[in-house]
């Protein structure tokens, strides 16, 4: 959500900041624009839409200046409109901003009273003006940013150049994740490494409440107390080279194509293959001890907790909850210290998350986070860090993110199940050889991609969709449902397939296809008599098994879909797999924005 992109050089900065940006579109956007300094005066550029717009504007209009910033905007105050993108100015101060200013309304009505006119509808460009108001011969810029900040109230990551100083950039956090990087006789400032890859690699993080002042001989980082602090640097293993599509259409499909070799590298992580063990990173407290997990995250991660609620009980014999983050805390559960809160983020910046992340913290539980990105603001603040090995992932629907999700998670699950003596040694050995398997499974899921094609030709005309599954297999159905609505529009809902009978059945016609996760585990029998259901009500049933499911149902599908043949306890990452590919050959035959799919944001920023 939202993109920050900053640059005090030697190098013409327009071209730079646009192709940084470009780096930026997967976090999902709006509207785009930069600014940078020329001989003294804030020049600006703002188009609506896409990178390709401002990148036409840019060129129409040839901006100069070597100190920038830029910004992708999604819309929270205001509509998605040029007066409305970032950066905001005045003239003399410019402005981009990530998150929420709060308290923007009392601080604009504020200015306003000042005499202060207002450009936008936004409530970011309420700190241009506070800035402004207290830059005087008396307080330069620095201090008046510092005056500035502290009056801001919500969540935000700030990129502030001057009008006349051309050796002098700010940034600032609180809620919202901002990097500096370091580069030689110019510094940089970007909302993640990504954005600062093909610039530079060597990166600190500002922790909560930090500003910084960066010129291009380095960078002077001070705390929420205006206390100078030092960050420490570090060096990112991303490149410019990682984010290309490498071929595919879209990087939605080069990254379902990566997942054989993504869960193959995160199990590596945690798979000793001599002796056969799992073994996680270190855990500063004793796994046998826990009496409870609590399991909270949003959209997609939220229904790889949910498959990981199966495994935890049923392997583990350890009792779960799990919340959505954006409700979690305001129910203001009871927790006995002690606990396990397990927290699942692709970014690692998930605003809901990270709030609830404070409030099990505050409630003397153990932190765990299941992250992709070991920078992120969740892994500093946790107790342990579980990694997947994704790489970045671009595409704003999540796929290999999932499955690599579902990947560790079920390693977690043996090893706690190890861990409070409740898994046998032969039953870890079967579900360890069960996790090995998986890479080469996937593999041949990924050969079946033509055939789903095909019945994407036919599906892609539904107005409604439901999918079906029991067991660990209902998590994918929500996932399968949630990935149709997200990139092709199309109004689809996951659900239980006990729960036909109360209520959805209403919906079943002939025109409505049900796509069902049927893998031949215990529970197939009585799925089967629920697809029994759906069909003799005119249902068309799309039917994901694998040989021995689709030989005993096969004949009342309309589509059928044989996987391979594997252990119940891996099933769901791999069926995760079809239905990802349904989901994408729908949206490309109906012509939609698949990468970037209307209205949604990569990293939820704000709540």
């Amino acid at each position: 959500m939202c993109g920050i992109v900053g640059l005090i050089g030697n190098k013409d900065a327009a071209p730079l900041l646009v192709d940084a940006l470009r780096r930026l579109e997967y976090r999902g956007y709006d509207s785009a624009g930069l600014a940078t300094l020329v001989n003294g005066s804030i020049e600006r550029r703002r188009a609506e839409g896409k990178i390709v717009n401002l990148d036409a504007c840019t060129r129409a209009q040839p901006i100069g200046g070597t100190v920038g910033i830029a910004h992708t905007r999604w819309a929270t105050h205001g509509v998605p409109v040029e007066r409305n993108a970032h950066p905001h100015t005045d003239g003399r101060v410019a402005v981009v901003h990530n998150g929420i200013i709060e308290n923007f309304a009392e601080l604009r009505a504020e200015m306003e009273a000042q005499g202060r006119v207002f450009q936008s509808d936004t409530d970011s460009e309420v700190v241009v003006h506070l800035i402004s108001s207290y830059w005087t011969d008396e307080c330069g810029p620095v201090e008046a940013v510092k005056k500035a900040l502290a009056r801001l109230e919500g969540a935000f990551a700030l990129g502030i150049i001057f009008a006349g100083e051309h050796d002098l950039m700010i940034g600032a956090r609180l809620g919202s994740p901002l990097a500096i990087g370091y580069g030689d006789g110019e510094m940089f400032l970007g909302s993640d490494a990504m954005a600062l890859a093909p610039m530079t690699n060597r990166l600190s993080y500002l922790e909560e409440g930090d500003w910084a002042v960066l010129r291009r001989g380095g960078v002077e980082i001070f705390d929420r107390a205006g206390q100078p602090v030092q960050r420490p640097v570090q060096v990112s293993a991303l490149s410019a080279a990682v984010i290309g599509k490498g071929g595919f259409r879209h990087f939605m499909l080069k990254e379902i194509y990566e997942q054989p070799q993504v869960l193959g590298d995160t199990l590596h992580s945690m798979f000793n293959p001599v002796e056969r063990t799992l073994t996680l990173p270190e855990i500063p407290f004793d796994l046998s001890a826990v009496k409870r997990v609590t399991i909270v995250a949003c959209g997609t991660s939220f229904y790889a907790g949910s498959v990981a609620r199966y495994w935890f009980e049923s392997l583990a014999r350890v009792p779960v909850d799990i919340d959505v983050a954006s409700e979690f805390r305001y129910r203001e559960p009871v927790m006995e210290p002690g606990g396990l809160a397990l927290f699942i983020s692709q970014s690692g910046e998930t605003a809901d998350t990270l709030a609830a992340l404070r409030y099990c913290k505050a409630q003397g539980q153990h932190i765990v986070s299941l992250v992709n990105v070991t920078e992120s603001s969740m892994a500093r603040e946790s107790d342990a860090i579980l990694q997947t090995l994704a790489g970045p992932e671009i595409g704003v629907a999540s796929t290999k993110a999932f499955t690599t999700q579902l990947m560790v998670l079920a390693c977690f699950a043996v090893a706690l199940g190890r861990a409070r003596g409740v898994l046998s040694a032969a039953e870890e050995d079967r579900l360890s050889a069960a996790l090995v398997e998986v890479p080469a499974r996937a593999s041949e899921v990924l050969n079946h991609d033509e055939r789903i094609r095909e019945i994407a030709e036919e599906v892609m005309h539904a107005r409604d969709v439901l999918y079906l599954g029991r067991g660990s297999s209902y998590p994918i159905a929500l996932e399968g449902a949630l990935k149709l609505k997200e990139i092709s529009y199309i109004h689809a809902e996951g659900y239980a397939a006990g729960e036909m009978k109360h209520g959805p059945i209403a919906l079943i016609d002939e025109k409505v296809p049900v796509v069902v996760i049927a893998p031949h585990d215990s529970l197939f029998e009585k799925t089967a008599s629920n697809v029994q259901e759906v069909v003799a009500r005119g249902g068309k049933v799309v039917f994901f098994s694998d040989e021995h499911g689709v030989k005993k149902m096969g004949q009342n599908a309309v589509f059928t879909i044989s996987l391979p043949t594997v252990d119940p306890f891996v099933a769901p990452i791999l069926y995760a797999i079809p239905v990802q590919l349904l989901a994408y050959h729908i949206a490309v035959l109906k012509g939609t924005d698949v990468d970037q799919p209307r209205n949604l944001a990569k990293s939820v920023t704000v709540e």
